[in-house]
């Protein structure tokens, strides 16, 4: 019980670390905020119905916007997690926090609870900002059944993020971009701002390889048709099967990857 509590101490203390360096580069966390903002506006304006045209209003809107804004979650969970190895690097810490007196599972865990953490106050300040603009009624909005689908999509991802977080450790030169080519991958066949249905023939069987594609699904039925938790069960059950499989799985991975990079010496290495 007490090496729990030690363990999860220094979970909490890679959270506290990583907040302390938003502090350090709070300028630029104000400049990736604003970015956010602006983009996911630009992305809400295109369901703004023109003056004499069709196929917009206030129901293509908040499609639009739960779209942006449970991307912009997802993808900075996965950023956070996925470029951790990279950060370590870039502020030379890597070789302190890998040989740390702490399980890689407490050091991995901190990493996520942060990702979760900051991934849900940016996309609150967000929210706000687009609602507030907007005018968007969510009065009718299951948010307690959007809320379990964000919980349980945050394992999926985490487990993806854990896989891709060891690449780079394998390429210190390309690993960080190879991350952004499996988010860009995961973006296009997951219906983020359209529906599956739309995408190749050929295309559309990865989308059910996506836990993006079931949290998307299950959120906007929540947010835009009232649905509940047992309305969106089927979405929510796979969900919790694909973290329970990938987490496991990107742990052995990461674990994989950081005995090749210590072997070969590419762990500390940055080019």
């Amino acid at each position: 019980m007490i090496e729990l509590v030690r363990e999860v101490r220094r979970s909490y203390a890679l959270v506290e670390r990583n907040f302390n360096l938003i502090k350090r580069y709070i300028g630029w966390e104000i400049v990736f905020l604003v970015y956010t903002v602006v983009n996911t506006l630009t992305i809400a304006f295109i369901g703004v119905n023109p003056a004499g045209g069709g196929g917009g209003g206030g129901d293509r809107v908040l499609y639009l916007v739960v779209g942006a804004l449970l991307w912009g979650f997802l993808s900075v969970l996965f950023h956070e997690v996925a470029e951790s190895v990279q950060w370590e690097r870039w502020e030379g810490t890597i070789e302190y926090s890998f040989m740390a007196p702490m399980k890689r599972l407490s050091y991995l865990g901190g990493v996520c609870l942060y990702a979760a953490t900051y991934g849900a106050v940016r996309t609150v300040v967000v929210m706000l900002a687009v609602v507030s603009l907007f005018k968007l009624d969510l009065g009718s909005a299951n948010l307690g059944a959007a809320f379990v689908v964000l919980l349980l999509s945050s394992l999926s991802f985490i487990g993806v993020g854990l896989m891709a977080a060891v690449l780079p450790l394998l390429s210190p030169e390309k690993g960080s971009q190879a991350a952004h080519i499996l988010e860009a991958a995961i973006l296009l066949v997951s219906g983020v701002y359209y529906e599956v249905d739309v995408l190749p023939a050929w295309l559309q069987p990865l989308s059910r390889l996506s836990p993006a594609t079931y949290t998307l699904r299950a959120a906007r039925a929540a947010l835009l048709q009232n649905a509940s938790v047992r309305d969106i069960g089927s979405d929510l059950a796979l969900l919790l099967a694909i973290g329970v499989v990938l987490i496991p799985l990107g742990l052995k991975v990461f674990n994989w990857g950081e005995l090749h990079a210590m072997r070969t010496g590419k762990l500390k290495r940055s080019g």
